[in-house]
């Protein structure tokens, strides 16, 4: 594991070793490096600059003989900050750091996103997240308040490190046998993560081991094992645990919180706040499908792999396109007999030919070397999935194509995804007509391609069943026109349980609300953290967080947990014993994002059926607003947002 910035570097690599490495640079990333080791910000002002930045484009479409004269400027400048004993010249002021993000982008960064950017990226070395309160709360007062977060995937061992350095008291219940939650629970052939590795990490843990740009399950476990004994959090995690119920007890102001270990002992918890880290892909949802217990193979869901399971020269089934299903089914092709692939609805995907691809020697070398070149290329990672796509995810009611697109971008979009699509079939016109959507593209999850998907497909055993299964036999699966076809193993690659949240643990309120209950089928909390008559209740991932047009979970879950470290340490200063959500606070920014999210693609008329969304239609999972808008209102809490008790 890497601390933040390091604030010493020795480069002791001699000149070939260092010029073997640059070939595999990101060149717009060390420029902005070159400028940290040398103090000359003249590079800014020269001819050779970055064309742009795109998603999974690292090298701002610079032609060759740019990038090799890059290079030889930029050993030199290594060579003279080696040999002068790696000291750093004074930092590049703000001014100048905001000319750099220009730069390196080949656009102009707007004024309001600076601040966010410069807190991402520490270029000063501080981690201004950072929730170590110095004198700010008293520390007898943090000590006597205890807190109980349930589950330990990416959110909950977040919270664990921010409760530590806040020296507040904590236990992390975790039902499974570690940390990692999707990438401890995950484990199917070719499960990879689908953000670029260097952002989907902890901002102040950055990590330059990945082997791949979008590591495999395997790598990303183990990173989340790394941070927790890095950090020394182990102890304050209870593994092979569930959360049975948490009930907040009003005269107490306290929650009692009932446990249950796989052996069946239950353990009670009496705690001052609960954190529910608990994720929104975490239960699996097997389909309602007649028979799926009279098939006499194997069979299992791909959120439960069965490590049993030997596909080599079977006959397999695999129900469902979406994101599982579409990792799944290129990695077992070559090694099946005959592979069936059941599709209700086809994905929209985008090209990322670095899907696959290992990160080379040279560029991990400059990630662990180069000053200030891991915090550029995070930079430079982060602001092509951050808004710029946001504008096309507006519903535009006059547009005339509403049964293809929702607007004249959305629309350019649905070209470029249909071309990108087309070029791959080919004069295969059934095919083609299978795998393009028949709604607007955006409007489910978008996945990223490298050509392995719609390679797969066009194998000789491999057929593409456009219908949903209608029920399954001992031996095979019947489509929804009664056509049969056999298979020795099934795989419901089928999704979770995404509009159940929390389920199945029973949380009670105040006067015994039941969370359930007081949800219905609109799961909802003020900024997706807090809920009226919940008081002390926070939430991690929850309702409304999650995203479908850019950006990182992580992030997300950074600007969390610092809202709710806020509102503890506000609920602290004031001596309080609870701090609970207001019902009009709560009530408005729910009609804000109900109205939102009526403007917007994720209800769009094509879109007939979603994740994102509940039975009558509704989204309740997508964060409708910027990700800027997440980073500047949890930033603070707002006591006039709360009841203080």
């Amino acid at each position: 594991m890497n601390s933040s910035v390091p604030t010493q570097y020795d480069i002791s690599a001699d000149d070939a070793h260092i010029a073997r490495a640059l070939e595999d640079a990101s060149i717009p990333t060390l420029m902005m490096s070159m400028i940290h080791m040398s103090g000359d910000s003249s590079l800014l002002d020269g001819p050779i600059r970055p064309g742009g930045a795109y998603i999974n484009e690292y090298q701002g479409y610079m032609s060759g003989e740019d990038k090799a004269q890059v290079r030889a400027m930029a050993l030199e400048v290594i060579r003279k900050f080696r040999d002068g004993g790696c000291v750093l010249p004074p930092p590049p002021d703000a001014a100048t750091v905001h000319r750099m993000m220009n730069f390196i982008l080949g656009q102009e960064v707007p004024a309001e996103y600076v601040p966010m950017m410069l807190e991402e990226m520490e270029l000063d070395g501080r981690d201004q997240r950072s929730d170590d309160w110095g004198d700010e709360v008293d520390r007898a007062a943090r000590e006597q308040h205890s807190v109980l977060v349930i589950g330990g995937g990416m959110s909950g061992v977040l919270a664990a490190y921010r409760l530590r350095e806040a020296g507040i008291p904590y236990v992390v219940i975790e039902k499974n046998a570690s940390v990692g939650g999707t990438w401890y629970e995950n484990r199917y052939p070719g499960v990879r993560v689908d953000v670029a590795n260097h952002l989907y990490c902890y901002s102040f843990e950055p990590a330059h081991h990945w082997s791949e740009y979008f590591s495999q399950q395997a790598e990303l476990q183990q990173y989340f094992e790394g941070v927790l004994d890095h950090h020394g959090l182990r102890d304050h995690f209870r593994f092979n645990t569930e959360v049975v119920s948490a009930t907040f007890d009003e005269d107490s102001a306290c929650w009692t919180v009932i446990t249950r270990d796989q052996g069946g002992n239950e353990q009670t918890h009496v705690v001052n706040t609960v954190i529910s880290a608990v994720g929104q892909l975490n239960r699996p949802s097997l389909p309602e499908i007649p028979g799926i217990e009279d098939f006499s193979g194997q069979w299992c869901h791909s959120a439960n792999w069965d490590d049993t399971i030997d596909l080599r020269g079977k006959r397999v089934a695999v129900v469902g396109s979406g994101a599982s299903a579409f990792q799944i089914v290129p990695t077992i092709a070559p090694e099946v007999a005959q592979l069936t692939v059941f599709q209700r609805s086809a994905p929209w995907m985008f090209e990322n030919p670095i899907y696959h691809e290992k990160v080379p020697e040279g560029k991990k070398w400059c990630l662990e070397n180069l000053p200030f070149y891991t915090r550029w290329f995070r930079f430079l990672l982060f602001w092509p999935a951050c808004d710029g796509a946001y504008e096309s995810v507006f519903v535009d009611p006059e547009w005339p194509h509403q049964e293809r697109s929702a607007s004249e971008m959305n629309d350019f979009v649905y070209n470029m995804f249909s071309e990108y699509i087309r070029g791959q079939v080919g004069d295969d016109e059934e095919l083609l007509a299978k795998v393009i959507p028949d709604y607007a593209p955006m409007g489910k999850r978008t996945l990223q391609d490298n050509g392995s998907w719609l390679g797969a497909l066009q194998q000789d055993h491999v057929e593409l069943v456009n219908q949903s299964v209608a029920r399954v036999s001992e031996d095979g699966l019947y489509a929804a026109d009664g056509s049969f076809y056999p298979a020795d193993i099934i795989i419901y690659a089928t999704g979770f349980e995404t509009d159940r949240f929390l389920w199945p643990m029973e949380i009670r309120g105040r006067g015994g609300q039941l969370l359930a209950q007081q949800w219905g089928t609109e799961p909802a909390a003020y900024l997706g953290v807090t809920v009226p008559n919940f008081p002390n209740f926070y939430c991690m991932y929850g309702p409304g967080t999650n995203l479908a047009f850019g950006g990182s979970l992580i992030f997300n879950g950074e600007c969390q947990i610092r809202y709710i470290m806020e509102c503890l340490k506000t609920q602290l200063q004031a001596g309080a014993a609870t701090l609970e959500c207001r019902g009009e606070t709560y009530e408005d920014y729910y009609r804000r994002f109900r109205e939102l999210h009526a403007r917007l693609i994720w209800e769009h008329p094509s879109i007939k059926t979603s994740f994102y969304q509940n039975p009558e239609g509704k989204v309740t999972l997508l964060w409708p607003w910027k990700i800027l808008d997440m980073w500047q209102w949890t930033r603070q809490c707002n006591p006039q947002d709360y009841d203080l008790g």
